[in-house]
């Protein structure tokens, strides 16, 4: 067990666990921050997407112990209405278990390509499965949060 140091959602949490304990089990079981959800457990699914410094990260694929003082957030913590709303707008969920994953991609995107087209799009997303198949309603919600001036991250 190791106690390493993390920001999450803006605030710094000590998390006592083993270094080789994936980011995911941390921020679910050690920390109590269950909207980020366990998909697959392979890093092919999207389900457990934070981000890690900004950057979109598959949490089930990220060792804790490798994060000591880095910045995490997850999606309690994404700061986005013009995102949320969009997502709303378009009726993007449906059973509703990707989402937290989708968001926290499609924030990221957002916040290096504020006006993404449709491929940038597409690669940006294309780590995030969606078993309703609700794409292009995700594509069209990103398109519209894109559209609305402001801070995306």
């Amino acid at each position: 067990m190791a106690k390493i140091a993390l920001i999450v959602n803006g605030k710094r949490r000590d998390v006592d666990a083993p270094a080789d304990m994936p980011l995911l089990w941390a921020l679910r079981d050690v920390l109590g921050l269950t909207g980020t959800k366990f998909g697959c457990g392979a890093g092919i699914c999207g389900s457990c997407t934070v981000h890690v410094d900004g950057e979109a990260a598959q949490a089930c694929q990220v060792p804790v112990g490798m994060l000591g003082g880095r910045r995490v957030t997850t999606i309690e913590g994404l700061d986005n209405a013009a995102l949320k709303d969009a997502w709303i707008a378009e009726d993007v969920a449906q059973c509703g278990y990707c989402q937290p994953g989708q968001l926290m991609s499609a924030a990221a995107l957002l916040a290096k390509t504020p006006r993404p087209e449709d491929d940038e799009i597409d690669a940006a997303m294309n780590d995030n499965l969606c078993r309703c198949g609700t794409y292009l309603r995700i594509r069209a919600a990103i398109r519209r949060a894109a559209e609305i001036e402001g801070k995306y991250y």
